[in-house]
């Protein structure tokens, strides 16, 4: 059986051909997308479960290194893994909100793949990680369609998270490869996500086009400009239709994040000052909330960073706004607190106000957000993302006949208008936002190993 994977930043999700049409497959419960996110008891339970209850080895020398001092940090904190310590997708979140410190929480992994500077037993730990969420998914698949899945088609963006250009992404697509051999697939291709949406949108066409593809995901905006239609249709080999790609590591969680901050930090402590007269570091309510960014978490949950926030709590003209910010440190509440931000984001794509209730168990916070607001919020994402769609037209050197929005975030009227601006006059459709990836990964997948 083959299968086309979207391990997207936010959400997975798995499809299959029947015949000629795609299917997604349910993978959690009934449920065909699963948020990206696992919950464990400590760090180290990762790899020592993926050993022990999945019978899932290490594939190089650092992974073992790994392997040994993850039982033994195990056994020292007294820990005894059982099958069900570690948990995913939506039961992953819900562990950590019913307790947040006790709980070890990761949600879109995806997003710290092409980090660099990586030590090779970090860059094995996130191999882990992946490998755990991979192998949940193939066996939800496997349950659900009584059939073993080897030949996998996997999504990817066309650049990852990362500063390091080409080696952010080899490192990327290698931590994926090497996870999704481990996790039991045995054939295994990589398609880019705006192709594979623009293949669920070139079923539909009945003559050719040049589409403009605009995928807006959690993690990632990529654009390509691809020449599509019924002469090109069930090709393998496609590089001619490819005119353009563009892409860059801004998306869905980005918008989420720089509207936490905008919006949510202020009763933290965000704008205060300390007795001396000066405004608190600005890093201190950015650190938390860059769920995106693993060297900004490494920063803010670091023992060094706790005695800083101590002392500024200390010296705080607001001491009770600072007490909450050493919360969201004691209580690893930054995952909370961008949640909150993403259900206003959604609720003001159709409202005007929104209010946010902040729980932090010690007390409740209430905050009004206005769509105004919001939208002022993303400016500087909204910009970049702009600036993705006249970039990818301008490599092309032609006009798209058609602009195909997809991903998470692209049913936002706010984005929806901004691509619209940029290329006025040029029709704009969009199809199953949050599907259309992964169908059209399984489509590739039908005419690479059917």
């Amino acid at each position: 059986m083959f299968i086309g994977f979207d391990y997207g930043t936010s959400n997975c999700a798995v499809a299959e051909m029947i015949g000629d049409t795609p299917q997604l497959i349910a993978i959690e419960n009934a449920n065909f997308y699963m948020p990206s996110a696992l919950a464990a008891p400590s760090r180290e339970s990762v790899s020592e479960h993926l050993f022990r209850h999945w019978n899932i080895r290490p594939n190089n020398q650092a992974g073992k290194q790994l392997l040994r001092r993850a039982v033994a940090a195990n056994r020292e904190e007294g820990i005894e893994l059982l099958p069900a310590d570690i948990v995913f997708g939506q039961q992953a979140l819900t562990r950590y909100l019913e307790d947040p410190q006790d709980i070890y929480y990761v949600k879109s992994p995806k997003s710290f793949l092409g980090a660099m500077g990586l030590r090779e037993t970090q860059i094995s730990f996130f191999e882990d990680l992946v490998c755990a969420m991979m192998a949940n998914i193939k066996q939800q698949v496997e349950a659900n369609k009584q059939q073993t899945v080897e030949d996998v088609v996997i999504g990817r963006p066309i650049n990852f998270h990362g500063r390091g250009g080409d080696k952010s992404n080899q490192q990327a697509e290698g931590i994926l490869l090497n996870a999704a051999k481990r996790a039991g697939f045995r054939h295994i291709e990589f398609q880019f996500e705006p192709v594979a949406a623009g293949l669920e949108y070139e079923a539909t066409l009945t003559e050719d086009k040049t589409v403009l593809i605009v995928d807006i995901g959690g993690g990632t905006t990529d654009c390509s400009v691809i020449q599509m239609g019924p002469s090109w249709r069930g090709q393998f080999e496609r590089n001619d239709s490819l005119l353009a790609h563009t892409g860059q590591r801004i998306g869905g969680n980005d918008l989420d994040i720089h509207l936490t901050f905008k919006q949510l930090m202020h009763p933290f402590g965000l704008g205060s000052k300390v007795t001396s007269g000066i405004e608190m570091p600005l890093t201190q309510f950015w650190n938390p909330i860059a769920i995106n960014d693993i060297q900004s978490q490494k920063e803010f949950y670091s023992r060094q960073n706790f005695a800083a926030l101590k002392s500024l709590h200390r010296d705080a003209q607001e001491p009770e706004k600072l007490a909450r910010l050493l919360k969201v440190y004691q209580d690893t509440l930054g995952y909370s607190l961008v949640r909150s931000a993403e259900k206003a984001k959604i609720a003001l794509s159709e409202q005007f106000e929104h209010r946010i209730k902040l729980n932090l168990s010690s007390e409740i916070i209430e905050v009004n957000i206005q769509r105004d607001q919001m939208i002022a919020a993303i400016e500087s994402t909204k910009e970049k993302m702009a600036k993705l769609v006249s970039e990818a037209v301008v490599q092309s050197g032609t006009q798209p006949d058609v602009i195909f929005m997809t991903g998470g975030s692209a049913s936002s009227p706010v984005l929806r208008h901004t691509v619209e601006q940029e290329l006025p006059g040029i029709p704009l459709v969009g199809g199953n936002y949050f599907g259309s990836v992964t169908t059209g990964l399984a489509r590739w997948a039908k005419i690479c190993f059917a």
